[in-house]
């Protein structure tokens, strides 16, 4: 290569980097558009966080090893399901954006189920969440999961005493035997305090690009706080199991919340850098007789911007 090349290839990564810093600035921005007031609140009640410029060289840094780390599944047909459990805010959404910002999502898929149908509520509880189980090869990632039961369901009336004493009896064992077939299974409570709940609530109230984020359910968490507190106590004793251990995350500062938990979630895997194929760009084949047809301009997209 000339040293013109090295130089434009240079110019290239810069403008690659530049853009994978503005799909995070792109993310960051929701932090962002709130009223002064709100703000103002939330700054004195946080204080300094991580510097920008060292969050996003980290996170960069932990998105490269997540990668390899999915290469690394897939090379070794590998069964892995992440479950987020957490309080309505607690940031579970935010990590597992970054999770799977550059990654594969034929590789690494996102569960979250809606409320089941009459349908799914006389199946066998655990029922409509096996469907969404790996294959070899796959990450799945379950934004909120059967723990719903011990959780919003028992609190809010949906499930009994029963059932949830139920639920408590066959979740172990369900556990162990999604492990016996071969899944790796990580949880994960993200766990943030009571003011700052009401802050993040707050602040989707007056975030006319978070209020749909708002449910009359989460506003009943609210109110039932204790009630959650007691169950979410009561849920991590009873189902913290050596083949499937739950992992607590502060959840308070959403920077280090995110960063610690995914290089938490790196560590629970003896994966190592697969060595693939040498790539190289193929010389595009051109014919001397092929003459491009000019499209109608109503079939292109203005170009507004």
């Amino acid at each position: 290569m000339s040293p013109d090349d090295f130089k434009d290839a240079e110019d290239w990564l810069e403008a690659e980097l530049m853009d994978a810093l503005d799909e995070e600035y792109e993310l960051e921005m929701e932090d962002a558009v709130l009223s002064m007031k709100i703000r103002e609140i939330y700054r004195k009640a946080h204080g300094p966080s991580i510097p920008r410029a060292d969050y996003f060289r980290t996170l960069l840094r932990l998105q490269a090893e997540l990668i390899k780390l999915q290469d690394w599944v897939v090379a070794n047909n590998e069964k892995v399901v992440v479950i987020f459990e957490g309080r309505d805010s607690a940031g579970k959404g935010g990590v597992i954006k970054r999770i799977t910002q550059r990654l594969n999502p034929r590789v690494v898929r996102t569960v979250a189920l809606p409320a089941p149908t009459e349908r799914e509520k006389s199946q066998w509880y655990f029922q409509r969440y096996v469907p969404h189980l790996p294959a070899g090869g796959e990450i799945v990632l379950f934004d909120r999961s059967w723990y719903n039961r011990a959780g919003v369901e028992r609190v809010m009336g949906f499930a009994d005493e029963d059932q949830v004493e139920q639920f408590f009896q066959d979740v172990p064992e369900f556990e162990r035997m999604l492990v016996r077939s071969g899944i790796r299974l990580v949880k994960y409570w993200f766990s943030v305090t009571d003011e700052e709940q009401q802050l993040r609530f707050l602040i989707r109230i007056h975030d006319p690009l978070k209020q749909w984020k708002l449910s009359p359910m989460d506003l009943q968490s609210r109110i039932r706080w204790e009630d959650y507190t007691r169950a979410k106590e009561e849920m991590l004793e009873r189902t913290n199991i050596e083949e499937a251990p739950w992992y607590i995350v502060p959840g308070n500062d959403k920077k280090r919340a995110r960063l610690n938990c995914i290089d938490h979630l790196l560590t629970r895997f003896p994966y190592e850098e697969v060595e693939g194929d040498e790539i190289s760009l193929p010389d595009r084949v051109h014919n001397s007789d092929y003459e491009r047809h000019v499209l109608p301009p109503e079939l292109y997209v203005p170009s507004k911007y």
